[in-house]
């Protein structure tokens, strides 16, 4: 028996650990067996190259790290994390809820290659941590959507009282870049998105918890 994997991904800013917690606590209301995982697991030594790599440390620009390398940073933490913490978890029935997982390098990686291989990219991606790394494929993932300069501002928000930007952060132009491609690959690979923006406003939090939670409850059958 093997548990299930909510994935709930989207660009930096859009809200993701407040929308992940959110779900979580409604589900345990609703009396499911859960586990929340984040990525990258900063808590744990796996993400150091993880961290050296957002932090500019291989490079200042995105760009300077091909996608496949930085892919292989964040997958190796990921694979780390469910060998070390949650794989009993989830092949003894646990629901894994995940904020960010390998549909974050598609998101984030797409963008440094050339739109002919972004296929190509996906293909060896879901090959790698899927199957050579062995890492569970979520069976559902929940794309957030928000406009680039609306996540900006939340992140202005963020990082007012210091705090370094990290390089995906402090570039407006490529997470403009990365949320195309992340438009792309829900698209290919079947996401479930939730606009986070209506007629240029910021939904309210509530809003957003309610479509994502009736969202989950229905793709996995459970009486709301």
């Amino acid at each position: 028996m093997s548990g299930r994997l909510l994935t709930v991904d989207g660009l930096d800013g859009s809200g993701k650990a407040t929308q992940t917690e959110l779900l979580c606590e409604a589900l345990n209301q609703r009396g499911i067996q859960l586990r929340r995982v984040s990525f990258p697991d900063y808590s744990s030594m796996s993400s150091a190259p993880v961290r050296m790599y957002l932090d500019g440390e291989f490079g200042s620009r995105p760009e300077e790290v091909n996608a496949y390398a930085a892919s292989s940073f964040f997958a190796v933490d990921r694979f780390a994390s469910y060998v070390r913490d949650w794989r009993k978890d989830y092949l003894e029935g646990t629901l894994i809820v995940a904020d960010r997982y390998t549909t974050s390098n598609m998101i984030y990686q797409l963008p440094k290659l050339s739109k002919k291989d972004w296929d190509g990219f996906l293909q060896w991606l879901q090959d790698f941590e899927y199957e050579k790394l062995r890492l569970p494929r979520p069976d559902l993932t929940v794309y957030l959507e928000m406009p680039t300069e609306i996540s900006q501002r939340l992140l202005d928000k963020r990082y007012q009282n210091g705090g370094k930007r990290d390089i995906h952060e402090s570039n407006l132009g490529y997470l403009a870049a990365c949320r195309e491609s992340a438009a792309y690959a829900a698209g290919h690979l079947g996401w479930r998105t939730i606009a986070c923006e209506e007629g240029q406003r910021l939904r309210k939090r509530k809003e957003i918890h309610e479509e994502l939670l009736k969202l989950v409850l229905e793709e996995f059958h459970v009486k709301i």
